[in-house]
């Protein structure tokens, strides 16, 4: 397990009596970035909240994180160990200032120069979010708080970034900003498991990816390969 930051084995979750995810199994390395695609409702944000433990039910399957299992495990004890997750929706704190935000994510941090660190770090990825550092969340525009959401969770100085779609409801221009900031977070060495809607911008910044049809993983390949399936650009990167 040494070579992996995280494996998922066979994973199985229930809904009630709908079976989600049947059988789901990955690996993300220790640098870059792995993409999950597939259609709406296809098992891709169900896998990534039972690995970060914010969806609670039947399941089978185990979850390795850093050769330590922790399927099961609550979200705080994940963040506490390095997984960090940007969820669907944003979800930042509309009542907060820019510079409040990003301060929650470092809650669990009492390291006053790593806190500092982190947060020019966060700057230096989105010069808009220290433009608006006094602003309040509920005030910037859906890009800026999608940067927010990304900042937010770097300040929990994460060993893994869970992104599930980013990109979301967000003008082009808007969407290259932040695949720029994924683009540069790899590039700094941080592992990304990356959920997103934009299968073909996904396919370009990732080094792998995984197809989930109807919560079966039915392929897996290079991001290269992917890119040039046939089958994968007529179905979800909208040519041929």
């Amino acid at each position: 397990m040494a070579e992996y930051i995280l494996q998922v084995k066979d994973l199985h979750f229930w809904y009630g009596e709908i079976h989600a995810l049947k059988g789901i199994s990955l690996n993300v390395e220790k640098s870059g970035v792995v993409t999950l695609l597939g259609a709406n409702g296809a098992g891709k944000t169900t896998t990534l909240q039972c690995i970060s433990g914010l969806i609670k039910g039947k399941h089978t399957g185990e979850i390795w994180y850093m050769g330590q299992r922790i399927d099961g495990k609550s979200p705080h004890m994940l963040s506490k160990i390095g997984i960090a997750q940007c969820i669907e929706g944003r979800r930042i704190f509309s009542q907060l200032s820019v510079r409040e935000n990003l301060m929650m994510g470092a809650y669990l941090c009492h390291d006053n120069a790593k806190i500092k660190r982190n947060l020019e770090y966060v700057f230096a990825l989105f010069p808009r979010l220290l433009e608006r550092e006094k602003q309040m969340g509920g005030t910037l525009s859906g890009g800026e708080q999608q940067m927010l959401a990304v900042g937010r969770a770097l300040m929990q100085d994460p060993k893994l970034l869970m992104m599930d779609e980013p990109s979301l409801g967000l003008a082009p221009l808007l969407i290259e900003e932040v695949f720029r900031a994924i683009k540069k977070i790899k590039e700094d060495g941080l592992p990304i498991l990356l959920v997103e809607q934009n299968s073909k911008a996904a396919l370009q910044v990732a080094d792998r990816g995984y197809v989930l049809e109807v919560g079966e993983l039915v392929l897996e390949d290079t991001a290269e390969n992917l890119l040039h399936n046939e089958a994968i650009k007529k179905s979800y990167l909208g040519m041929g």
